[in-house]
């Protein structure tokens, strides 16, 4: 993975003027940039711009709040060589920054399909991957992402049919961090229509129009299936299901903050060695059978691990309830991924190792 392409703002080339950009820039989107970042300290951001309507016209945004701030703002652009198309895409993206007058870099990546998670996930992974290289590159550590209310709507219905529960139904947050690096959407509230009407009036005025990408609605990936099946219905019978849907998405990450607090309230009930992660059986087993679940869960993901599945929590349930208060009778040992849940002498532990001594 290496950054194949990068630029600075050319001196020969001058940027289009604020008050051109003002003039077909969406006030709602500039609202929604000023309020999500407000409360950051930082002074450095980049968009992670695809050349797509919606990062593209995010940057648009973007440049706009980043002048008036006083804002350092570059472009990451990822290449995943998926498609023969995508070649040119990159010097569309770069074509724009010198547009606004903004760096721009480019990383070529490896999309990892061996997996078994999916394309889907695996260019994601590979996506996130490059977007730590660039942040080591250049700096920053808030790098805005362009999903909208629609891709909020549409990541709560994939996750209801894939059995998601309140944590997993809060889909997309406005921040979050992976990796050390901050990640802001603030189009979540903003339908993608109003990006649509901003690139439409963009380019009649400056002739750059963004690239489209077929996957979007291709059956054979499940996003691009559920948009070309089910949204058209959705949007005759139920109109502003995506607002619907998307409070939805705010209540569950409510609760689950809620439910996260409650969690780390009990995990410190556990004498917690901090060293090892390792928590007390006894006392675990002291705690409401629904908080156990919760302790469970939430101590898993303190260490970076994945939410296991129903099956496989229920299994480490039954295991750590039916194990000996101190773990004297046998050792216990659940695979979890890359690593073991394990209990020795009363202890909750992880072992990131396949063998347990």
């Amino acid at each position: 993975m290496v950054v194949t392409k990068s630029h600075v703002p050319n001196p020969g080339f001058p940027p289009l003027s604020t008050s051109f950009l003002e003039q077909v820039a969406n006030p709602l989107v500039l609202s929604a940039l000023q309020q999500l970042t407000q409360p950051l300290a930082a002074d450095a951001f980049a968009v992670a711009c695809s050349g797509g309507v919606d990062s593209a016209m995010l940057a648009l945004h973007a440049v706009v709040w980043a002048r008036k701030q006083g804002k350092t703002l570059h472009f990451f652009h990822v290449h995943h060589g998926l498609q023969q198309r995508a070649e040119g895409w990159v010097d569309h993206v770069h074509e724009l920054a010198l547009f606004f007058g903004v760096p721009c870099h480019t990383v070529r990546v490896q999309v990892d399909l061996t997996q078994g998670d999916g394309l889907e996930s695996a260019a994601r992974t590979a996506r996130y991957q490059a977007f730590t290289q660039l942040s080591q590159l250049t700096g920053v550590k808030h790098i805005f992402l362009g999903h909208h209310l629609d891709d909020q709507a549409e990541t709560v219905l994939l996750r209801l049919l894939r059995g998601a529960g309140v944590t997993g139904m809060g889909a997309m947050a406005p921040l979050m961090q992976r990796d050390g690096i901050h990640y802001l959407r603030p189009l979540l509230t903003i339908p993608r229509a109003k990006l649509i009407a901003v690139a439409e009036q963009f380019a009649a005025q400056s002739q750059w129009k963004p690239v489209w990408d077929p996957t979007n609605l291709q059956d054979d990936y499940t996003r691009g299936a559920l948009r070309d099946r089910i949204v058209p219905h959705l949007n005759e019978r139920w109109r502003g299901w995506q607002h619907v849907l998307s409070r939805h998405a705010q209540q569950s990450q409510e609760i689950a903050e809620l439910l996260d607090e409650i969690a780390e309230d009990d995990l410190a009930t556990l004498d917690v060695d901090a060293a090892s992660q390792s928590f007390d059986l006894a006392r675990w087993r002291q705690l409401k059978p629904t908080r156990q679940a919760l302790v469970l869960r939430h101590w898993l993901a303190k260490q970076g691990q994945k939410m296991p599945t129903q099956a496989r929590l229920n299994d480490m349930l039954r295991q750590l309830r039916e194990l000996h208060a101190l773990g004297f009778d046998r050792q216990m040992r659940i695979k979890h991924g890359d690593v073991y849940v394990c209990c020795r002498r009363g202890r909750v532990f992880l072992h990131f190792d396949t063998s347990v001594s």
